[in-house]
């Protein structure tokens, strides 16, 4: 990263660190039916709502924030600091009011791990990419959301972003569906999975085709962020320059660093500010 963006970053933290009187975001845990699995099953979502969210008629903008390997729901809200980090935001009129999304996005076979919201390894995480859950995404989470919370319901209105599997199920599910979000963040990307099989691992397949169609109208931010020293840089450098063949939008940023939260809660916090503009 050059001394200018250092330094930018350095200034966003210590605004962050001085920043009082931020008005608290809620945070609320919902249950809500996972069509994936064979029964019953549901899966648990955190939902981080504006402080006065519950005294407005307002329907808001949603990010919708996705975890990686061995997380789960209450990642970013455990490791990334997202919720001091995005009331100081709001609070310094650094970033627009959001309601923010965090779903548990694990692939689970038992009934017990969905209840728990069971945390996995990590070479478990990457090998057990399967497609159910990403191909369920936008009618298990999205028309869920849409329907419980009063949200902007539509493309201007959502954004998807993930770190290193999340940012893989990102790239994924917005490509799916074109129509459905305006902005995508991707920290420490991984574009392909390692292994995918199933009944659902078609919905790794076919990422050109689903590229020209997303890219016909493309989101208002494509956003890729990773550090040089990244274990996914080069699978990230492969798929920058898969973009740049076909001339598609998008935006890269590289800093230093490596794979973990001292990069992606600086890179969620940049996203942020950029949202809704």
């Amino acid at each position: 990263m050059s001394l200018k963006g250092k330094i930018s970053l350095l200034m966003l933290f210590f605004s962050l660190a001085v920043s009082a009187g931020s008005p608290a975001g809620i945070l609320e845990t919902v249950k809500y039916p996972c069509s994936t699995s064979e029964g019953p099953s549901e899966r648990k979502m955190l939902v981080y709502l504006p402080g006065d969210y519950y005294e407005t008629q307002r329907n808001y903008p949603v990010l919708y924030l996705i975890h990686g390997a061995r997380g789960t729901e209450t990642a970013w809200v455990k490791n990334g600091d997202l919720l001091p980090s995005l009331d100081s935001l709001v609070a310094g009129g650094k970033a627009e009011e959001m309601i923010v999304v965090m779903p548990n996005m694990n692939h689970y076979e038992d009934d017990k791990d969905f209840a728990d919201s069971r945390n996995k390894a990590a070479l478990e995480s990457f090998f057990e990419v399967k497609g159910g859950v990403e191909k369920a995404f936008v009618s298990d989470v999205v028309d869920f959301v849409d329907e419980r919370y009063r949200t902007v319901r539509a493309k201007r209105g959502r954004a998807i972003a993930g770190l290193s599997v999340g940012a893989l199920q990102s790239i994924w599910i917005s490509a799916h569906n074109p129509d459905t979000f305006d902005y995508v963040g991707l920290f420490s990307p991984l574009s392909r999975p390692f292994f995918c099989s199933g009944r659902d691992s078609d919905f790794y397949r076919g990422l050109p085709r689903l590229h020209k169609a997303q890219f016909a109208d493309p989101p208002a931010l494509y956003w890729i962020m990773i550090g040089r020293w990244d274990i996914f840089r080069n699978h990230m450098e492969d798929y920058a320059s898969y973009l740049d063949e076909r001339s598609y939008p998008y935006e890269l940023l590289l800093t230093g660093g490596g794979h973990g939260w001292r990069n992606w809660k600086p890179y969620c916090i940049l996203f942020m500010e950029r949202l809704w503009k």
